[in-house]
This record gives C-alpha cells, sequence and structure tokens, in this order.
C-alpha cells in the first residue's frame, strides 16, 4: 500500500495545500529562493540550515523502488526534523515541472525529487501560501505524521 492510497487526493483540504504549495514554489523560482535537486539541496542545508523554511520531497510510483533516492530523502528528513525545517512530500512530478517550467535551451534537466525554499534572514518575504503550508505541517505532525503528503493536481 502506498502513501497515496492512505491519503485521498480529493479533499477540499488537499487541494487547499496542493494550490498553496504551487504559489510558494512559483513566488520562490520568480524571487531566486528556490533550491533544485537533492545534491544542490544538500549542499545548501550544510551551508545555511537557518535560511531554509521549507523541503519539498517529490516522487512519483515509479520513484518508489529507487534505493538511493529513497536514502537521500530519509537523511534529508532526517536533517529537517533536527532543524525545524517543514518538510513536504508531494507526487505528481508532470506537474512540478509543468508550474517551474522547462529549463533553458541546452541546460541540463532538473531534478525535480526535492526543493527548498529559502527565506531571507528579515522578514521581508512573508506569503499566505507558506503561512498555509506551515500551518498543514504543523496539523500533520500533531497528528503523528511527520512528513505530511500533498497531491498535486494536473490541470
Amino acid at each position: 500500500m502506498t502513501l497515496e492510497e492512505l491519503v485521498p487526493c480529493e479533499s477540499s483540504k488537499m487541494q487547499a495545500v496542493s494550490e498553496a504549495v504551487e504559489r510558494v514554489l512559483v513566488a520562490a523560482q520568480r524571487q531566486d529562493r528556490l533550491t533544485v535537486g537533492v545534491y544542490e539541496s544538500a549542499k545548501l542545508m550544510n551551508v545555511d540550515p537557518d535560511s531554509v523554511v521549507l523541503c519539498v520531497l517529490a516522487t512519483d510510483e515509479e520513484d518508489e523502488g529507487d534505493i538511493a533516492l529513497q536514502i537521500h530523502f530519509t537523511l534529508i528528513q532526517a536533517f529537517c526534523c533536527d532543524n525545524d525545517i517543514h518538510i513536504l512530500r508531494v507526487s505528481g512530478m508532470q506537474r512540478l515541472a509543468a508550474i517551474l517550467g522547462e529549463p533553458e535551451a541546452g541546460a541540463e534537466p532538473r531534478d525535480l525529487h526535492c526543493l527548498l525554499v529559502t527565506n531571507p534572514h528579515t522578514d521581508a518575504w512573508k506569503s499566505q501560501g507558506l503561512a498555509e503550508v506551515a500551518s498543514y505541517c504543523a496539523e500533520s505532525r500533531d497528528k503523528n505524521q511527520w512528513v505530511p503528503y500533498v497531491c498535486l493536481q494536473e490541470r
């Protein structure tokens, strides 16, 4: 049984959080506050973990058998929990690619499995979407679901 089977993607709460995640990612990318890729994310968290406000781990069914990716996810999740970084698992890699757009021509394809949203060390960048996602993460932790799940809906 997969996580997607346990958590319904059609609920109104799930749709609201999914839309908030999308808004946060688009705004972070526009403001150059988005780190894309497992290795790039690990480097940033090693150098400046206090700047990270949200970690998004993305997989689809075909990634479930990738043991190396699952090990990376486990280590990233542990680091996020130790450093009070909100963490979220999402499915819908095609939707994620559509939200973030295609890389420049000639550039290597991006690894969208791990995304970090950073915040400057000032309170200038606040987002309603980020507040919604943080609230969802906190509610999930209160229910002992340490890594909440969100299904990104195709549109």
